[in-house]
C-alpha cells in the first residue's frame, strides 16, 4: 500500500478558506465510509479519517454495504467494493458526494471534503474543482503541455 501510495501525487497548498471551511463544517458534515473486516485499504483509510476528525471536528462513521451501493446507483457509480467514503450534510444524507475510493493521502482526503463541502453549500461543481486544482498543482497553466 505504501509502495502505491507514493505514486500518488499530495495536495501541497490550499486556498485561503481551506481551514477555515472545513473546520466550520465540523456540526454541519457528516463523512460515512464502507468499510470490510480484513481490508487493508479499510484499515488506511479510517486511519486517516480518524486523523481528519481529530482535526476539523467532523462525524465520521460506517456505512453499511447495502447503503453504499444505492448509494453508488445512485450516481451511476460502478460498486467497486471497499472503502468508499462519503460526505452528506448531516440533516440530509441523499445529497452525497464520493470523497475517496479506496485510500489516499491523508491531505488529499482533506481536499477532497474541502471540495465536497464547498459544492454541497452552493459552489458549483466546475468552478470548485477549478479552484482547487490551482492550489494542487493538477493543472497547469494555460497552455502548458501543447
Amino acid at each position: 500500500m505504501t509502495i502505491w501510495l507514493s505514486r500518488v501525487p499530495k495536495t501541497r497548498d490550499y486556498p485561503p478558506d481551506f481551514a477555515a471551511t472545513l473546520s466550520g463544517g465540523s456540526g454541519l458534515f457528516v463523512v460515512e465510509m464502507s468499510t470490510a473486516k480484513d481490508c487493508l485499504p479499510c484499515a488506511d483509510l479510517w486511519g486517516k479519517l480518524a486523523q481528519f476528525r481529530a482535526r476539523y471536528g467532523w462525524t465520521i462513521r460506517p456505512l453499511n454495504s447495502q447503503e453504499a451501493l444505492l448509494r453508488s446507483g445512485r450516481l451511476g457509480l460502478p460498486w467497486v467494493g471497499h472503502p468508499v467514503a462519503w460526505v452528506h450534510p448531516v440533516n440530509d444524507p441523499d445529497r452525497i458526494i464520493p470523497i475517496a475510493i479506496g485510500t489516499d493521502h491523508g491531505v488529499n482526503v482533506s481536499r477532497n471534503a474541502y471540495l465536497a463541502a464547498k459544492m454541497l453549500t452552493g459552489v458549483h461543481a466546475s468552478v470548485g474543482l477549478r479552484a482547487m486544482a490551482k492550489f494542487t498543482g493538477i493543472v497547469g497553466p494555460a497552455g502548458a503541455g501543447r
